[in-house]
């Protein structure tokens, strides 16, 4: 028993000599470092009442004594919301009084008498950052203004234990096109490579490594093989 315990202790030992060799690295089908253009500009004008709404945005709707129809909707990707009673409605493409005059005219021809209803924009698919991947908190993330991508990072808590951080894309809309360069984080952090902007809209993708993923668990085996060891 105990030379087959040793013998188990030199196998996962190997495999972590194996991994230590090749650790995250740089790489993929994407250029790295490459120099993004600033991304097209947001098509707006006067938010309060030239805004076209857009898919993913997130809009606010409040119907006077009727609570059960007030709420906070997003919009699908086709452009639409679903709401109780008149179920989905076109939303995109139309101002928020556009949208306020057709609920209005929707819920009076059925079920209220003279319905108040008010539409107001809380968050813009165009004023977001989606920062996804090996990170600890993806999601999309309001911005006002270009931010760099270790401040992009932050919004998201950092990367997760299994990441890559030599392997960072980011995607742009660029002249009505979708484009992507790749970056490394360790580099960056090191002061090595600069900060690249990351702009409203971007979406940045943290590359998972499974190499790091199986050295973790190879340590979790190592650690109960050393518990159990006899002595």
């Amino acid at each position: 028993m105990i030379e087959f315990s040793r013998l188990k202790m030199l196998v996962v030992a190997g495999c972590l000599a194996l991994t230590a060799g090749c650790m995250d690295s740089r790489g993929g089908p994407i250029s790295y470092d490459k120099q993004l253009a600033a991304p097209d500009a947001p098509q707006l004008a006067t938010l309060e009442s030239d805004y076209k709404i857009a898919p993913m945005d997130k809009l606010s709707v409040k119907v006077f004594k009727a609570a059960d129809l007030s709420g906070d909707y997003e919009v699908d990707l086709a452009g639409h919301i679903s709401l109780p009673l008149i179920g989905e409605v076109e939303a995109a493409n139309l101002t928020t009084a556009q949208l306020d005059q057709r609920l209005t005219d929707l819920l009076g021809q059925k079920y209220l008498q003279n319905p108040d209803v008010s539409v107001a924009l809380k968050e813009s698919s165009g004023r977001v950052v989606t920062v996804d991947g090996a990170v600890r908190d993806p999601g999309s993330y309001p911005v006002l203004r270009t931010i760099s991508l270790l401040q992009a990072m932050a919004l998201a808590k950092g990367t997760s234990d299994d990441a890559n951080t030599r392997r960072v894309a980011v995607f742009r809309t660029i002249d009505g096109t979708r484009q992507a360069a790749a970056f490394d984080l360790q580099a960056i952090r090191r002061g090595e490579n600069p900060d690249p902007p990351i702009y409203p809209g971007d979406i940045v993708v943290v590359d998972g490594s499974r190499i790091k993923a199986l050295q973790k668990q190879l340590i979790q085996n190592l650690s109960i093989l050393s518990v159990f060891r006899p002595f």
